[in-house]
């Protein structure tokens, strides 16, 4: 009998979950996302992402903000992604960065280093990144400027990754320091800050 792929997966994390400290970040942005998805606090003024992949696809979100394994102190999103899959931008901007030539991954912090990623800074000065491509997955260059759901990379497992992903996280300047940001996104059910577990499509609201 074969095991299908996704209990395959989820296994080996609800084991780390049980492994890993029960702690969770302390950070105050932390309660601020809690309220956000809950709908008890509104923000009507903060851009709307797109989701970032393909239109008529839909993935799952396998870690949502500050969750308590490799996100305690991130307000980032994790894409349960098969390698090669194409990732679009959620926003429009320049690429600012990129590398692609990390060939390495798995659950050690020494392949940090070998994450491959594509930076877009956005018109407000806030930047988006896009973490874990394959070798050689960029689909743009620095200085490129980019549509928001312009293909612009391939999912993969490079850096610190225990299964092919896609790591999604955006960050603005403000006192002087780079603050994380989160994000909402327009889905097939509206526009939603999204939570960890749950699939989300990328098409026009129903």
């Amino acid at each position: 009998m074969q095991i299908p792929v996704l209990v395959k997966f989820i296994l080996p994390v609800l084991l780390l979950l049980f492994i890993t400290s029960c702690s969770v970040s302390k950070n105050p942005l932390r309660k601020q996302v809690k309220l956000l998805q809950k709908g008890i606090n509104k923000d009507d003024t903060s851009y709307v992402y797109a989701l970032p992949y393909e239109e008529g696809k839909t993935f799952r979100v396998i870690q949502g903000y500050f969750s308590r394994f490799t996100h305690k102190e991130r307000a980032a999103l994790d894409f349960n992604m098969k390698r090669g899959t194409k990732i679009s931008a959620a926003r429009e901007g320049v690429v600012t960065r990129v590398k692609e030539d990390g060939t390495k991954g798995g659950l050690k912090k020494k392949y940090r280093p070998d994450g491959n990623n594509i930076v877009i800074q956005h018109p407000d000065g806030s930047r988006a990144g896009y973490w874990h491509l394959q070798h050689n997955g960029a689909l743009v260059n620095v200085g490129d400027t980019v549509k928001k759901g312009q293909v612009i990379g391939l999912s993969g497992k490079t850096g610190y990754a225990m299964t092919p992903h896609l790591h999604f996280l955006v960050w603005r300047s403000g006192g002087g320091q780079w603050q994380q940001v989160p994000t909402r996104f327009q889905t097939s059910k509206g526009i939603k800050y999204l939570k960890g577990w749950r699939k989300y499509h990328n098409s026009k609201p129903e």
